[in-house]
């Protein structure tokens, strides 16, 4: 852990933290799929 030695209950808050701040962090196939059905959307008006 670095430097700082964390008891077990500071532990426990660090990953709660974490797993807190996980969903700020994208999920590359779900904005890739979304993208895509945004690209396709465009394509079809602009054919019309």
């Amino acid at each position: 852990m670095g430097k700082y030695q964390l008891d077990s209950k500071s532990q426990v808050a660090v990953a709660k933290f974490h797993e807190k701040q996980k969903p700020a962090k994208f999920d590359k196939k779900q904005q890739l799929e979304q993208l895509r059905a945004e690209y396709l959307k465009k394509k079809a008006k602009t054919n019309r």
